[in-house]
C-alpha cells in the first residue's frame, strides 16, 4: 500500500463537529468524510515539489509558503482525528491544519509562484534532471518535471479555491 499526502479544504465548523462527534462517540469516531471534491491526494508529489524550488532557485518567503503548503502547521488542535481507531493518518504523523487567514495567504502566494520557469532550471536531459532531484524520480513516468508541474498546478488550484470559500485545510499522509 503507497503511503501518499492528502488535503482536505473544510470549514471551520466541519472541523468542530468531528471534534464534537469524537468527544461524544464512545469509540471516539469523528465522523470525518470530507467530500471527495474538497479532497487532494498528491500522491508522492510534496518532496519533489519542493526540490524543484529549492534548486530552481525560489525565494525564502514563497518556498516558505509552498512548505506551509505541504506541511500545515501544528496550532489547530487535530488530536480527536488521531486516535485508534478511527485516525486519518493510520500511516504517517498526525495530522496538521491551516486556518483561513493562513490558507489566503498561502493561496495568494503559491499563484505567485512561476513553477515552468523553477523547471526551466533543471537540465533538459530527464535522467539528468532526476538525478539532481533524487529520491527515486528517476522511475516517474512521463518524467518528473510533467509530474511535478501537474502536482503542483492542483495545488495551486486546491489553495485557490479553499481560499474563495474562506475554507481551512487539514493535511496527512495515507
Amino acid at each position: 500500500m503507497a503511503i501518499t499526502q492528502q488535503l482536505a479544504r473544510v470549514p471551520a465548523e466541519y472541523l468542530a463537529s468531528c471534534r464534537r462527534s469524537a468527544a461524544t462517540s464512545p469509540e471516539g469516531d469523528p465522523l470525518w468524510d470530507p467530500p471527495s471534491a474538497d479532497v487532494l491526494d498528491l500522491d508522492w508529489a510534496p518532496f519533489l515539489i519542493e526540490r524543484v524550488g529549492e534548486l530552481g532557485g525560489l525565494g525564502d518567503v514563497h518556498r516558505k509558503a509552498l512548505r506551509q503548503a505541504l506541511d500545515g502547521d501544528t496550532a489547530i488542535e487535530l488530536a480527536f482525528l488521531h486516535t485508534r481507531p478511527h485516525t486519518i493518518a493510520p500511516f504517517g504523523s498526525a495530522p496538521t491544519a491551516l486556518s483561513a487567514v493562513q490558507v489566503d495567504r498561502v493561496a495568494q502566494l503559491l499563484g505567485e509562484i512561476d513553477f515552468p520557469a523553477l523547471l526551466g532550471a533543471l537540465p533538459t536531459d530527464e535522467a539528468e534532471a532526476a538525478a539532481l532531484l533524487g529520491n527515486g524520480t528517476d522511475e516517474i513516468v512521463g518524467g518528473p518535471g510533467a509530474y511535478a508541474l501537474r502536482h503542483f498546478d492542483a495545488l495551486r488550484e486546491f489553495y485557490r479555491g479553499a481560499s474563495r470559500r474562506r475554507l481551512l485545510v487539514v493535511l496527512w499522509w495515507d
